[in-house]
């Protein structure tokens, strides 16, 4: 069974940095994609950011120049360095694992969900 867990939220100031990060475990295979969603307080949910299998990066436009996907292929992981926070950022960050490429801006095509962690910016 595929399990997804992210870690490394928390408060900090605008401006201010944050590190998250997410392995996937359970027998996942083949060229997936695995990246971030967050749901803001009261939104939909939407995609930030996401990595292929070749370690390709794709970005949301609100956070492009701030945030960096990156991936360890040996530990099955993936993080996402988020620099210049601003209080827009606030929300609930779910890591995910998928295989169809269009899942950042449609999460039905996303196959397995972590359970969010809270990230929240203080003005």
């Amino acid at each position: 069974q595929v399990q997804v867990v992210e870690s490394g939220g928390g408060s900090v100031q605008a401006g201010g940095s944050l590190r998250l990060s997410c392995t996937v475990s359970g027998g996942i295979y083949g060229g997936y994609y695995m990246g971030w969603f967050r749901q803001p307080p009261g939104k939909e949910r939407e995609g930030v950011a996401a990595i292929d299998s070749d370690g390709k990066p794709t970005y949301a436009d609100s956070v492009k120049g701030r945030f960096t996907v990156s991936k360890d292929n040996a530990k099955n992981s993936v993080y996402l360095q988020m620099n210049g926070l601003k209080p827009e950022d606030t929300g609930m960050y779910y890591c995910a694992a998928w295989w169809d490429g269009r899942a950042l801006s449609m999460s039905i095509l996303v196959d397995y969900w972590g359970k969010g962690t809270l990230v929240t910016i203080s003005s």
